[in-house]
C-alpha cells in the first residue's frame, strides 16, 4: 500500500482533504469523526495525529462531483441535512465527518435491508437520524425532521425533481442548498440521458430552484450527474 506524503485541506472545498501518496496519486478524504472506525471498507489515514477516511469516489458520487469539478462544496459544519435515499450510508458517512458532532443528517430510505445497514452506521455516528420511509411521502416523517439547510438526494425514482421538489417545500430553508444526483437510467431507459436532465432540471426551476451547477460523474459513474442547486420560497 502506498504510503502517505501529505494530507491538506481542500484549497476549494470545506471539510475535504487531499491525500498524497508517493505513488504520485492524490486521493480524496474526510477527517474521521469517529477514530478507528470504518464505514465501508475504506482506508484510515492517519498524518499528525489526527485520522482522516479516504473517500472513494467508485462508491460516492459526491466526491466523483467534486473530483469532477463541481463549483463548490456547499455542506458546512453544523448544517441539518436531509438525505434522501441514503442507502447503508457510504455518502452520508462523509458528510457526518463534514458538519461534526453539532450537525444532523436524517437519512430517509424505503428499503428495509440498507436501513438495517444504517442504523449499524448511525449507532456509532450520532448525528446520523436513521429514518425508515418512502420520500415521495415527505408528510409522513414530517413529525421527524426539522427544517434543514440543504437536501441531498440519491433516489433511483422517476420524477426524482419533483419528489425533491416536494421534500424541499416542507423541510428546506429558503436559499438553502440541493445536491440532487440524477440516474438517467432510472427515470427512463428509453431517452437519452441529456434529455432526462434537462427535463429534471426544467422541473427545479419551476419549482424554485436556481441551478447553480451540472457535474457529470463519468467515469465513476455512467449515466449520472449531479445538480447542486438553491432553493427559493414564494417564487
Amino acid at each position: 500500500m502506498s504510503a502517505v506524503v501529505s494530507v491538506k485541506p481542500h484549497e476549494k472545498y470545506f471539510g475535504v482533504y487531499v491525500v498524497e501518496l508517493d505513488d504520485g496519486t492524490v486521493r480524496l478524504a474526510t477527517k474521521n469523526l469517529v477514530p478507528g472506525h470504518r464505514v465501508y471498507g475504506e482506508r484510515l489515514i492517519k498524518y499528525e495525529g489526527v485520522e482522516y477516511r479516504e473517500w472513494n469516489a467508485f462508491r460516492s458520487k459526491l466526491a466523483a462531483a467534486l473530483i469532477n469539478g463541481l463549483t463548490e462544496q456547499p455542506i458546512s459544519q453544523g448544517d441539518i441535512v436531509l438525505y434522501l435515499g441514503v442507502a447503508s450510508g457510504t455518502t452520508a458517512s462523509h458528510i457526518s465527518d463534514i458538519v461534526g458532532p453539532k450537525g444532523r443528517i436524517y437519512g430517509v430510505d424505503v428499503a428495509p435491508r440498507v436501513m438495517r445497514e444504517f442504523i449499524v452506521v448511525a449507532d456509532v455516528r450520532k448525528n446520523l437520524f436513521p429514518i425508515l420511509g418512502d420520500a415521495r411521502k415527505p408528510q409522513e416523517y414530517r413529525h421527524v425532521v426539522e427544517a434543514v439547510n440543504g437536501i441531498y438526494a440519491d433516489i433511483a425514482q422517476p420524477e426524482q425533481a419533483s419528489i425533491v421538489a416536494d421534500n424541499a417545500d416542507m423541510f428546506l430553508k429558503d436559499g438553502g442548498y440541493l445536491l440532487l444526483a440524477i440516474k438517467a437510467r432510472s427515470i427512463d431507459v428509453t431517452k437519452e440521458p441529456s434529455e432526462i436532465y434537462k427535463r429534471e432540471i426544467n422541473t427545479l426551476r419551476e419549482r424554485g430552484f436556481e441551478i447553480v451547477d451540472v457535474v457529470h460523474l463519468e467515469p465513476y459513474d455512467k449515466d449520472h450527474a449531479m445538480i447542486y442547486a438553491r432553493y427559493r420560497r414564494n417564487k
